[in-house]
């Protein structure tokens, strides 16, 4: 296997601090699916109907009451 020559020579201080630059590489990993909807809303979501169709079965029960009145 051929050597590779670099264009840089490699320095090493022989006193004093050694520092390395770390180069910022683009790393892939795995896609995370996300629900559309979390639990919260879900559970707020069915709250709300219910409270809906209360609100629903109230009228119903008042309409009727009226009409019995008349």
């Amino acid at each position: 296997m051929p050597e590779v020559k670099s264009v840089f020579r490699e320095v090493l201080p022989k006193q004093g601090q050694l520092s390395v630059e770390d180069v910022p590489v683009l790393v892939l990993c795995k896609p995370k699916l996300l629900p559309l909807k979390s639990v919260t809303l879900e559970k707020l979501e069915k709250m709300q109907r219910e409270a809906q169709e209360l609100v629903r079965q109230q009228e119903a029960a008042g309409a009727g009451q009226h009409e019995n009145a008349q």
